[in-house]
């Protein structure tokens, strides 16, 4: 298993994407001293194997970081999404990491976040 850090792209001095991650990531990630975390991954998007909201946001919780759930497709992100990712990076606490299947979907969407 690759070690969480190695799976982290830092896409501001505060914000990182990266590819699933799983429920113990998010210790980790509170270790290294992350606050937050956005899941930009839909549910079952890959089959029954892939941690649901429901595990990742316990996991988070457990962990003392605090934790949105904001779903969205790999082709489209609507101006709603786009919108509440905007919202999520003004009030959540920061460092913050926000990942997907792969980190394109969570970076490209924090791009449009932030050039709105």
């Amino acid at each position: 298993m690759i070690p969480t850090r190695q799976l982290l792209r830092q896409i501001a001095p505060d914000v990182c994407v990266a590819p699933q991650l799983e429920p113990p990531a998010m210790a980790e990630l509170a270790a290294m001293g992350f606050k937050s975390v956005v899941n930009n991954r839909p549910d079952y998007e890959e089959g029954p194997s892939q941690p649901t909201d429901a595990q990742m946001k316990a996991a988070a919780e457990a962990a003392g970081l605090a934790y949105a759930y904001l779903p969205v497709q790999p082709a489209y992100q609507s101006p709603e999404q786009i919108a509440r990712m905007a919202e999520l990076l003004a009030s959540l606490p920061r460092p913050m990491v926000a990942f997907c299947r792969s980190g394109t979907r969570s970076g490209k969407l924090y791009q449009a976040a932030i050039s709105r």
